[in-house]
């Protein structure tokens, strides 16, 4: 079916309520009390397109913590601001370990596998917290500016429950700190880690913020340069490989986008020439992901033809 603003909308409201009840399939992630709090039947759908197309159904105008999927916007501002001597500090292969796995990097000496997995986010947060006076304040600043967007904030009951349950990702910032790999004290990585963590954004937001990569690496709204062509392609290609924790290689073989989850229960996924879906509903499956949140995506994906393979 070929589908126009309308009938996708359409579309998208009977794919929520085909989904009403598989949220209960999943966990809301507990092990940071506050996003525990979050109503488990909350489910949203957005799709912004290149061309200015928004097209959202449910909560899709909700804000939520968006935990991991700040990696992005980490790995960005870290890729611009200090090139390829990044890539001497982490690597870019899938880890096929859980993604805050403290043996793999053990055993690696303190390289991060990849910059989407924990560790290889707490170094790219050195990274920021290394190269800027306040590196918190112009992460905020970047994520608004690119989604054309002033009302995004920090949630300080989230930043505060990290804080006080981070001891995972303390202990992966002191070891690469015993390999030298971090630069700045640890309190200022974990504090800038946690705040971007920590940072609530709708949908539609994160769909404005990301159009960027489906475009080569440029603002399609005012042909800004982002992030050069050929990073842009390096993000997309981390993002195809890892951007999914230990279910990267199943959402690649059935989705086949660049997509990056969160545990606060969003999913973005990145169609090139097209623009951005993101999906979310808080229940987790075991690996992380957004139950709910995979299936709109596959659903959609599917529907629209927009595998990159």
């Amino acid at each position: 079916m070929k589908y126009n603003q309308s009938n996708l909308q359409a579309r998208m409201n009977e794919l929520l309520i085909e989904q009403s009840q598989h949220y209960l399939q999943g966990a809301v992630a507990d092990y940071i009390p506050a996003l525990a709090k979050v109503l488990p039947s909350s489910m949203g759908v957005c799709i912004s397109t290149l061309d200015g197309n928004v097209v959202g159904a449910g909560n899709y105008q909700q804000r939520f913590s968006i935990q991991s999927i700040s990696k992005i916007f980490g790995l960005v501002m870290a890729m611009n601001r200090v090139g390829d001597s990044l890539w001497k500090r982490v690597n870019m292969e899938p880890s096929g370990q859980p993604f805050n796995s403290i043996i793999q990097l053990e055993w690696e000496k303190g390289i991060p596998r990849n910059p989407v997995i924990n560790a290889g986010a707490l170094l790219v947060s050195d990274v920021l917290a290394s190269h800027y006076s306040s590196s918190k304040l112009a992460f905020l600043n970047f994520v608004r500016s690119l989604a054309g967007d002033e009302n995004i904030h920090v949630n300080m009951d989230v930043y505060q429950s990290e804080l006080a349950h981070g001891n995972r990702n303390a202990a992966l910032a002191y070891l690469m700190k015993c390999f030298d790999n971090i630069d700045a004290d640890i309190p200022e990585v974990l504090s800038h880690y946690f705040t971007q963590c920590s940072v609530e954004m709708t949908c539609q937001q994160l769909t404005q913020s990301l159009l960027f990569l489906a475009n080569k690496g440029i603002s399609p709204s005012d042909n800004r340069v982002i992030l050069s062509r050929k990073d842009a392609h390096r993000v997309n290609a981390i993002l195809s490989t890892s951007g999914m924790y230990d279910q990267s290689g199943e959402f690649a073989f059935s989705v086949g986008l660049p997509a990056k989850s969160g545990v606060g229960g969003g999913i973005v996924a990145i169609v090139p020439n097209y623009g951005v879906i993101c999906a979310w509903s808080p229940p987790l499956n075991n690996f992380g992901n957004s139950v709910v949140g995979m299936q709109l995506i596959s659903k959609l994906a599917e529907e629209l033809g927009l595998s990159i393979f």
